[in-house]
């Protein structure tokens, strides 16, 4: 994917209002890799509270240090924050993309997560 292409698209998915409907727009994207990417993650997000927070996580099962399947849980995003934490999330996990450069394509300032 060009550049601008990128850009292009992650300023189309930061208009969206939550994590659905960014979803939805990547299975349409016209890069077939986003377009499968996203189609392979549908279904695998799960909402649970978590220190008051409602909190999205990705939830997907993968081989263990023992070579035994086991579920994961990653953490994606809280409710109610700006979709860029989930595209920036996307474009890392998925492609390997810095979240601070998917924030500079949609014109944004990446903050560092805060630390626990």
């Amino acid at each position: 994917m060009e550049q601008q292409d990128f850009e292009t698209l992650v300023k189309a998915l930061c208009e969206t209002t939550s994590l659905p409907d960014a979803l939805n727009m990547l299975k349409a994207s016209e890069d077939e890799n986003v377009a499968e990417a996203a189609t392979a993650l549908t279904g695998q997000f799960s909402l649970a509270e978590m220190d008051g927070e409602n909190r999205v996580y990705h939830v997907f099962t993968d081989m263990n240090d023992d070579g035994e399947e086991e579920e994961f849980v990653d953490h994606v995003m809280n409710v109610g924050e700006d979709v860029i934490v989930f595209v920036a999330w996307f474009f890392y996990t998925q492609f390997d993309i810095k979240g601070r450069d998917t924030y500079a394509a949609a014109g944004r300032i990446y903050k560092l997560p805060k630390r626990s």
